[in-house]
């Protein structure tokens, strides 16, 4: 018989303390910042918050709306969901124009 495989995986993702230190945030921030749905993690079997190192950018994005226009938290949501849409309208347009020239050659 043998011996069974156990396969070592490291989980994917940033810890909150980690993850609120390179934000430049207490991790009760970011515990607010996740329960406004502004920044998305995932909770482990225990309870542990973990992020994707993308959340970063989103916290930044998050931060310079803050204190550049002066929002709160609820409009910073619609604000990131508008722009969030503009990106998306913005690559379908650049895809169809791509595809247009493409398929004219």
């Amino acid at each position: 018989m043998t011996a069974p495989r156990y396969v070592l995986a490291r989980r994917p993702g940033i810890r909150l303390d980690i993850f609120a230190t390179r934000c430049g945030l207490h991790p009760d921030m970011v515990r607010r910042l996740v329960a406004l749905a502004l920044v998305a993690c995932r909770q482990d079997a225990h309870g542990d918050l973990w992020f994707e190192p993308s959340a970063v950018r989103a916290v930044a994005r998050i931060q310079r709306l803050r204190a550049g226009l002066g929002l709160n938290y609820a409009a910073i949501g619609l604000v990131l969901d508008l722009l969030d849409h503009i990106e998306e309208l913005e690559s379908g347009s650049r895809r169809r124009r791509t595809s247009r020239w493409t398929s004219t050659s």
